[in-house]
């Protein structure tokens, strides 16, 4: 609810502080007052309208949820509009755009002015419904909650599906690109460390014949190698460093003559080829290493792909047998609730007729599956669509299916705003929508304008709106002042002792 109400500089209003109570709060005053003023102020506060007071705030006893607002709860909410040279919103004193706090405060707050359908809702008017039922029996609690799970695993398979087939529309295509990339590696298959072992072999070929020439060259000093050790006789030179040597040399020239030999059978166009074959994958993929890790990879998609069937025939499964159990309790669903619905209209309609409205009529239609099973629940005022129904008439309709609701709601539900809902209706009908209002007000912290005996003398708060010279201000009326305030509404600026007879006999019979 909301406790109280501080209001600064605004049009004719100077100052004014209102401490609500709980229940139905009347506003009542002479045309032009500033009821309005006044109302729009209230909205302001909590971003539901734009004025430009200095200030206006509401002191509020909402629980914040904190998780999805950022804001941390304190033991009273405080919402404010502050008007300088632009406006500044806040709540806790922790800075919010408009929308922001609007947001915050729509979760608390309903402002029934214009025609605004959320109330003819399908989900709203089938929690209603539920409502109803689950007041009877608690299986229709278990069964909603076994149609969620088994909607939303439904849907997550369906996801899942349609995944798969739009992969699916690609996989031919990426599967012949991933057998052409492994086949163009294996066409070449090649191994580790191979690219360097060929340019080492590129290298000794485009020496070799240089250095057999060189070789055969110095073969010559072999030749003159006893003439060496005889030299080294005669001067008493012990030989065998010489000799050892000379079999260190020749051993060398040996292995280098073999291993150049061996290239003759090495085709060097070969090698060439080869060498660019593997050259081309490295500028492709970086190196030998990784060409053959990518080649794995392909492996593995193209795997992926061959069982794409698989997975999506076990999917498909899953899907029909889901579809099923949605389908078995759907029906269980609309069958509790078709059994309900002919006391839901009847319900309905004796609000509507209390409010001096035509009957609705009240239809069950199936629909496409969603998270509350496959119906759809539509009201018409005697056969007439509600977008062509008058304001007044949909205004009253929106009071009965808020009355309906509030017949099983455990918690309370918020703040209702009311513009002058009687306006232009006779007594007997303010009377019906007063007495539907005072229901109301046992779940509801309700404003409302009103210019109606009727409906004022069932207001739980009464706050007279008057001038004082030019300068407006509010009142909250006793006992006695609310007689002479309902006494002025009836009769006029000259109040009757009959306006005030009939005043107090009011508000005695709805006390």
């Amino acid at each position: 609810m909301i406790e109280r109400f501080y209001l600064k500089d605004y049009l004719s209003f100077k100052e004014s502080e209102l401490n609500l109570n709980t229940g139905l709060i009347v506003f009542t005053g002479p045309s032009g007052s500033g009821k309005s003023i006044l109302m729009e102020s209230i909205l302001s506060s909590l971003g539901g309208a734009t004025c430009n007071a200095a200030l206006c705030e509401s002191s509020v006893t909402w629980d914040i949820d904190e998780d999805s607002t950022g804001i941390e709860n304190e033991e009273i909410n405080v919402f404010k509009h502050i008007k300088k040279e632009k406006s500044r919103y806040f709540v806790n004193a922790q800075s919010l755009s408009k929308k922001a706090i609007g947001s915050v405060a729509s979760k608390y707050l309903r402002h029934l002015s214009l025609k605004d359908f959320s109330d003819f809702e399908n989900g709203n008017l089938l929690e209603i419904l539920d409502d109803r039922v689950g007041s009877k029996s608690k299986k229709i609690v278990k069964l909603k909650e076994s149609y969620k799970k088994a909607y939303y695993s439904y849907t997550d398979v369906k996801k899942e599906l349609l995944k798969l087939e739009e992969e699916e529309k690609k996989i031919v295509e990426l599967k012949e690109f991933a057998a052409f990339e492994i086949k163009k590696i294996e066409d070449i298959n090649p191994s580790e460390g191979e690219d360097e072992e060929l340019s080492e072999i590129k290298k000794e070929l485009s020496r070799k014949e240089k250095v057999l020439e060189s070789l055969e060259s110095a073969m010559e000093i072999f030749n003159h190698e006893h003439l060496v050790s005889s030299a080294l006789d005669s001067l008493d030179v012990e030989s065998a460093f010489f000799d050892d040597t000379m079999n260190d040399l020749r051993a060398h020239f040996d292995a280098a003559t073999e291993r150049f030999s061996a290239l003759d059978e090495v085709d060097i166009e070969e090698v060439l080829n080869r060498i660019e074959a593997i050259s081309g994958l490295k500028r492709r993929y970086g190196s030998v290493e990784e060409s053959l890790s990518y080649k794995e990879q392909k492996k593995e998609e193209l795997a992926k792909y061959e069982n794409i069937e698989i997975a999506k025939s076990d999917l498909e499964e899953q899907y029909k047998s889901l579809g099923i159990e949605i389908q078995k309790l759907a029906e269980e669903l609309s069958e509790l609730r078709l059994k309900e619905l002919p006391l839901f209209e009847h319900s309905l309609n004796d609000y509507l007729r209390s409010l001096y409205l035509r009957d609705a009529t009240v239809v069950l239609e199936n629909e496409e599956y969603g998270v509350l099973g496959c119906d759809k629940l539509s009201i018409k005022l005697n056969g007439t669509e509600l977008n062509k129904i008058s304001t007044g008439e949909f205004n009253r309709l929106r009071l009965a299916i808020l009355a309906l609701k509030s017949e099983f709601m455990s918690k309370n539900g918020g703040v209702l705003m009311l513009d002058e809902i009687d306006a232009n209706l006779s007594g007997e009908e303010s009377m019906s929508v007063a007495k539907v209002l005072r229901t109301l007000s046992k779940h509801f912290q309700i404003f409302v304008i009103s210019h109606q005996p009727q409906l004022t003398s069932m207001g739980d708060q009464h706050f007279l709106v008057y001038k004082d010279g030019t300068i407006s201000k509010t009142k909250e009326l006793s006992f006695d002042e609310k007689v002479d305030e309902i006494a002025r509404i009836i009769s006029g600026e000259n109040i009757s002792n009959e306006a005030k007879k009939f005043a107090r006999e009011l508000l005695e019979a709805n006390r």
